[in-house]
């Protein structure tokens, strides 16, 4: 596969990363290299706040892993494989950057994965399913679905949905926290930008700090994390952003935050 199926533009603040493998997004090692690519490109752009993750295909944001080329490759291909994805889908944790995968299509297997990835989920309503099915195939989700799904929706509802391999409508996906909106067909896009669009004129320090703050606390004992949050909240009190934020208040205006 050489043309080129996963890239990233930027318009102000926000970016994107757009997922184009016709018919169904199915991924590889060259797709998981272009994402990878587009991740690093998108954290390289010091203008960009918010990273929107979205396909260009109608029906599939993506339904994972191509499955042919698992078929092809030996357990030691495959696995370089799923070492690889770990190491792209872990750099939009580490991101000072809040990336939103926008689902309006079926998200499965790896494809939820690269969403759960992401910092947050938007999906639209359709006549699509999200899940993790692997097991269906004698497999378990190898791209951090074991991991993130139970962190997010809780482990005994994602345990039960990796071991039937059941799929969720969008409004199921809502219910369990699996998504954190659902918008109504055809707006996903719209709203999802007028989201990422306030995010992106927030204050980018404080955020960059909560993220910090909520993927290396959650994994720490109460009393560590909690040390944890005094070191990221204090040299924000000394930032241009904090004294903006406070001035704004007393004289009940917007802040205009510059990131500093």
């Amino acid at each position: 596969m050489d043309e080129q199926v996963v890239t990233f533009s930027k318009s102000g603040k926000i970016g994107y990363i757009h997922l184009n493998r016709p018919p169904a997004n199915s991924y590889q090692i060259e797709f998981m290299r272009q994402f990878n690519e587009a991740i690093q490109e998108a954290n390289e752009s010091a203008d960009v706040r918010v990273v929107i993750v979205r396909s260009k295909l109608p029906r599939f944001f993506s339904a994972g892993a191509d499955i042919k080329a698992f078929m092809e490759n030996d357990t030691a291909g495959n696995m370089g494989m799923i070492r690889f994805a770990h190491s792209t889908l872990d750099k939009m944790r580490a991101s000072s950057k809040v990336f939103i995968a926008a689902i309006g299509g079926h998200a499965l297997g790896g494809g939820l994965e690269i969403a759960l990835a992401c910092d947050l989920r938007f999906a639209e309503e359709g006549n699509y399913k999200l899940g993790l099915p692997e097991v269906t195939l004698g497999l378990l989700p190898g791209n951090g679905g074991t991991q993130r799904l139970p962190r997010l929706i809780g482990a005994s509802r994602a345990l039960e949905l990796m071991i039937t391999g059941e799929t969720v409508s969008p409004p199921e996906a809502l219910g369990m926290g699996l998504v954190n909106r659902l918008y109504p067909a055809g707006q996903l896009v719209e709203q999802t930008e007028s989201f990422a669009g306030r995010l992106a004129s927030g204050a980018s320090l404080a955020i960059r700090q909560i993220k910090r703050a909520v993927y290396e606390g959650i994994e720490l004992p109460m009393e560590e994390a909690l040390a944890l949050e005094r070191e990221l909240i204090e040299p924000l009190f000394d930032s241009e952003d904090a004294r903006e934020g406070f001035s704004a208040f007393a004289e009940k205006r917007q802040p205009v935050y510059k990131g500093r």
